[in-house]
C-alpha cells in the first residue's frame, strides 16, 4: 500500500497554453523642423572697403569683423555637410524603428 499510494491518486494534466502579449511601446515625438535665418555675406576686397566701412559704421553704429579664410570656410562648408548628413541618417534610424514598432493594422483604424 505504501509503495503504490501515490499511483491510486489520479494525475492532473496541466495544460500550457502560450498566447503573444501585445506591448504598448510608447514612440518619441519628433523635434520640429529646425528654422534657420539666413546670415548677409559681405564681400569685402580692396576696392570697396571704403564704403564698406562707412555704409558698416552708419548702420551698424560700431565696427567688427569675423574674418575667414578661404580653406577655413570650406571647412565650415565641410563639416555643415557632414552634419546634415549625419541628421538624415539619424532620422531615418528613428523612421526605421518607428515603422518596425507600430502595429500598421491598429494605425489603419486609428487613420479612418
Amino acid at each position: 500500500m505504501m509503495a503504490c499510494s501515490c499511483s491510486l491518486i489520479p494525475t492532473k494534466k496541466v495544460e500550457i497554453v502560450t498566447a503573444p502579449i501585445e506591448r504598448k511601446i510608447v514612440q518619441p515625438i519628433l523635434p520640429r523642423e529646425i528654422d534657420l535665418k539666413e546670415p548677409y555675406w559681405y564681400v569685402v576686397s580692396e576696392k570697396n572697403i571704403d564704403e564698406f566701412l562707412g555704409r558698416l559704421e552708419e548702420e551698424q553704429g560700431q565696427l567688427v569683423f569675423f574674418a575667414m579664410s578661404v580653406p577655413d570656410y570650406e571647412l565650415m562648408a565641410y563639416n555643415m555637410q557632414e552634419l546634415k548628413r549625419y541628421i538624415n541618417e539619424l532620422k531615418e534610424v528613428v523612421v526605421y524603428y518607428r515603422t518596425v514598432t507600430t502595429n500598421t493594422s491598429s494605425e489603419r483604424e486609428e487613420e479612418q
